[in-house]
């Protein structure tokens, strides 16, 4: 979190990125913590996280998905749970 607060987001999206690729069903908890921290670094920089997650919103575990978004206004946050599904 300290490079997130710090506004260094890269380690963020790899670290998100790793866990998308992983082909094993991630556990619930790492699905909240990722989307904790993408939702976290959508803080710094909203439009990032919105280009980061419009090509793999659908591919999503659904809970990080939600925790990703759970900030955005409530029209684009429907968009993506719509794209998700």
């Amino acid at each position: 979190m300290a490079f997130v607060r710090a506004g260094q987001l890269d380690d963020t999206y790899e670290i998100a990125q790793i866990f998308l690729g992983d082909p094993q069903p991630l556990h619930d908890l790492l699905q909240k913590a990722v989307g904790w921290l993408l939702r976290e670094a959508g803080k710094h920089d909203l439009e990032r996280l919105d280009s980061w997650l419009q090509p793999r919103a659908a591919s999503m575990p659904r809970t990080m998905l939600r925790y990703a978004i759970e900030k955005f206004p409530e029209d684009l946050r429907q968009a993506f749970l719509d794209a998700g599904r």
